[in-house]
């Protein structure tokens, strides 16, 4: 169901109309629906049906608590990068028992964290990182539940920077290695093997590479059990991709009635961890067109909204759509370069979109929700934009939009 609608030729989001919200809370503003983050996630609990499965929404790709809120009154679970990130889920009531703690650079104040927690699973990524886990749980005279994250060299088809499953990215344990560091980990004081982790990349749109990359994990699952060790569960990562333009990727159901296939006979518990298609196109992000320019036969929509607030368009030369939040009935569009006011000519939101404004309109950067604001700045001592979101006839302020003093708040001038 699309959540973000025109009715009576004017943008809404659950029928709250978007100019109302822009009216009251200033651009730019990240909107967000409560409505379409419950379907979203709903999608992989109704895929999953009975079986045994742990559904971890992945905190990075949108972290305010509100959101994480509105996910852990679902039942959701929570995978995490961050000793930040696990603090947000704690105060958001989501359960430690279903985070799952991801990332390959976790501190010792972070590993703490994670065990006086109790949390679900760490995901190794290193033979070093488990020997640190296993240094801290005897000495906190605990048992650290621990996941080896496995690269298994499959390309993932999808940007080269969020490519995290070829043996040349920075991600995981090859799988000889990893083979090797599970027959050690068995023997580790401090140290329980609850699974075997994987996660290939992100923006997936071709289920293909994530069934080869699982039908690679499930032999080695094989030798496992060979060598007496066993696991509870196999946790297939997330990536999942989402329609910005013209991508079609599979929907939650398709992935996991094949996902599911593959487990048959297999009593092993399945961990996901969607971000992106569960956030995504659940968030707009509003801006306001401050001038329109003509140079060198190009047009340019001057707005208010940047990189620093939305930075996916510079840093990946990813396409989102942009719409405008009143449509008129002219046809008289020009192709415009949707560009912010920040000092780079990486600063744009859109390139060569048809579009019928003049200075004052608003327009809708579409599918904002995920790694939208959380990959937000200061840069150009801009202040970060507020978020909302939208509950059926109901506007929340989730964040407020950042005043002047918080760019120096943490600052200091030397004494004279």
């Amino acid at each position: 169901m699309e959540h973000f609608f025109y009715k009576e030729n004017n943008l809404v989001a659950e029928g709250v109309p978007i100019a109302t919200v822009a009216e009251q809370y200033g651009t730019p503003c990240f909107i967000y629906s409560r409505a379409a983050l419950e379907e979203g996630y709903g999608a992989y609990r109704e895929a999953f049906d009975d079986h045994s499965h742990l559904i971890c929404y992945a905190v990075k790709a949108n972290s305010n608590i509100a959101v994480l809120n509105v996910l852990a009154k679902l039942g959701a679970g929570f995978d995490i990068v961050s000793g930040g990130e696990l603090a947000r889920v704690v105060a958001a009531g989501g359960d430690p028992k279903k985070v799952t703690f991801s990332g390959l650079g976790k501190t010792t104040d972070e590993i703490c964290m994670g065990l006086d927690a109790d949390i679900h699973c760490f995901n190794v990524e290193s033979e070093a990182e488990l020997q640190r886990i296993s240094d801290i749980a005897v000495g906190e005279s605990k048992i650290a539940p621990v996941s080896i994250r496995v690269n298994p060299d499959v390309n993932a088809e999808t940007h080269p920077y969020i490519s995290t499953g070829l043996k040349e990215n920075k991600f995981g344990i090859s799988m000889e290695p990893a083979m090797q560091l599970y027959v050690k980990a068995s023997k580790m004081r401090g140290i329980r093997i609850t699974g075997i982790d994987f996660h290939i990349g992100s923006q997936l749109t071709n289920i293909k590479p994530i069934l080869n990359a699982l039908d690679r994990i499930l032999t080695m699952n094989d030798q496992l059990v060979s060598k007496g060790i066993t696991v509870d569960h196999v946790n297939i990562g997330g990536g999942l991709g989402v329609t910005y333009g013209d991508e079609k990727p599979p929907t939650p159901g398709e992935l996991i009635s094949t996902i599911k296939r593959k487990f048959s006979g297999i009593d092993l518990k399945i961990v996901i961890e969607p971000g992106r298609s569960i956030a995504a196109n659940a968030g707009v992000l509003v801006t306001r067109v401050e001038y329109l320019k003509g140079h060198e036969g190009k047009n340019f929509a001057i707005v208010d909204g940047a990189m620093n607030d939305l930075i996916r368009p510079a840093l990946y030369g990813a396409w989102q759509n942009i719409v405008p939040v009143k449509k008129t009935a002219s046809i008289e569009n020009l192709n415009y370069d949707v560009v912010g006011p920040i000092c780079e000519s990486a600063d744009f939101l859109g390139k060569n979109r048809s579009l019928n404004i003049k200075p004052g309109d608003l327009l809708a950067v579409k599918s904002a929700g995920a790694y939208g604001f959380v990959m937000s700045s200061n840069y150009n001592s801009r202040l970060r934009a507020p978020e909302l979101m939208i509950s059926k006839s109901n506007i929340h302020l989730i964040r407020e939009r950042e005043v002047v003093p918080d760019l120096f708040r943490n600052e200091h001038l030397l004494p004279a």
